[in-house]
């Protein structure tokens, strides 16, 4: 063939890659504030050829970089130089606990994998999981931890508090008291998990005299399909009896929960919950909302208390009129994981009343949507306005993203404490 044939034809192929982009690239039609509240706006469902993908490159803080505060607030680094920190426990005695983890390594499957594992590496993501418990502590009491140790070892993709711990496979319980600073002691397994596929992490907290535990299970899938019969006991929050170590679904239809909290005026769990994704940017708005026994949140079949999802067939049992309405928005693809609710804070009247939720950040989305710290009011024990920017500054001028939130706690101090897995940092925020 002749050069000048073979330059035509690789012209006239990149000119068509070109015009599918164009005719293939979804945006946002509905402004961001209209997909948060109890009532968000919904759009109609899109679906393309190819799935919406915006990927906020990861790129870490410069030196004296930091993010920035709501009016009323300060931020520092609490802790630095941490290895993928996801969640955070307070003990009684000031030390905080600090679950350094990511996704255990799985096999690439498909091209899906193949997509997935690229996205997760460019959002840094991609780093090998350190499987550790680290404690924290500020014996001085100026705000940033002065000495660290390596609580927990050899653990498998980690979350908990500072006696259970909940690994991606399976709740562990160790014999603890706070002062210690190791532990060496070998797990006594409680409950398996249903692990591998998607959405590996796991969030654990206990009710207020410790006799239950509940865990959250996402699902191994998008909208199943992999098959429901990977879903078996997923997409759920599981309650657990700490003295008998049985346990039961507390909750399901939850694509996947993470961040789990007491609200302190009704006593009753809350979660928020990942949403489906390749819908279109404005579809469908991921949420918190308080946690019912026995609820069916609507995943796979439908959507925001019955919207039906087109792409999945409906189950032969009718649950569409049971499905249970989330109670608040938290926008689009936004992917809430962290919730600490402001009882024990000390930040000021305006943050007094309501949960702190970090959003942390898009990829299905564009724009893009999330990286940042934000309050939502309550009153009555339920959500009342519109969120409040608490922490932002994660993206960057070019939109790469130099952090990104995930657990939060509230320390003994009253301060508000952040991990960021991408900056490998715990922030803490306090009031001026």
């Amino acid at each position: 063939m002749k050069p000048r044939l073979i330059i035509f034809i690789l012209l006239v192929l990149a000119g068509a890659a070109i015009a599918f982009f164009l005719l293939t690239r979804e945006e946002a039609t509905l402004p961001e504030a209209k997909l948060y509240g109890p009532t968000p706006e919904f759009a109609a469902p899109k679906r393309s050829i190819l799935p919406t993908i915006n990927v906020a490159k990861a790129v870490g803080w410069k030196q004296g970089e930091m993010p920035t505060p709501a009016a009323g607030l300060a931020v520092k680094a609490f802790a630095s130089g941490l290895s993928h920190p996801r969640w955070l426990n307070v003990l009684p005695n000031g030390d905080v606990l600090v679950a350094e983890a990511n996704s255990p390594r799985r096999k690439v499957g498909g091209v899906e994998d193949w997509m997935m594992g690229q996205m997760l590496s460019r959002a840094g993501a991609g780093v090998p999981s350190a499987n550790r418990i680290t404690l924290l502590r500020d014996a001085d009491g100026d705000g940033v931890a002065e000495s660290r140790s390596a609580l927990l070892t050899g653990l498998n993709s980690p979350t908990g508090d500072h006696l259970y711990v909940a690994n991606t496979d399976g709740v562990v319980r160790y014999p603890f008291k706070p002062g210690e600073t190791k532990i060496t002691a070998k797990p006594e397994k409680i409950v398996a998990l249903p692990g591998g596929f998607n959405h590996w992490a796991r969030n654990l907290i206990a009710n207020e005299d410790g006799s239950k535990l509940y865990v959250t299970v996402g699902s191994a899938s998008n909208i199943g399909e992999r098959g429901m019969d990977k879903e078996e006991g997923r997409a759920a929050i599981w309650e657990i009896d700490t003295k008998t170590n049985s346990h039961r679904i507390y909750a399901y239809g939850l694509r996947n929960p993470n961040g789990l909290g007491w609200e302190p005026a009704s006593k009753m769990l809350w979660t928020v919950v990942n949403e489906r994704d390749m819908l279109g940017s404005d579809l469908v708005p991921d949420y918190l909302t308080g946690v019912q026994f026995g609820g069916f949140y609507g995943w796979p079949y439908y959507y925001w208390g019955g919207y039906i999802d087109k792409r999945v067939p409906e189950p032969d049992d009718d649950l569409r009129e049971y499905t249970v309405r989330p109670d608040y928005a938290l926008g689009s693809h936004t992917a809430p994981l962290g919730l600490a609710f402001a009882n024990g804070a000390k930040l000021g009247p305006r943050f007094a009343e309501g949960a702190f939720v970090s959003l942390h950040g898009s990829w299905n989305r564009r724009p893009l949507a999330g990286y940042k710290l934000i309050f939502v009011p309550f009153a009555k024990g339920k959500p009342a306005g519109m969120p409040v920017d608490v922490l932002t500054g994660f993206l960057n001028a070019d939109e790469q993203t130099r952090g990104r939130p995930v657990g939060l706690a509230i320390d003994r101090t009253g301060a508000l404490l952040v991990a960021d897995d991408v900056g490998d940092r715990v922030w803490r925020i306090s009031a001026r």
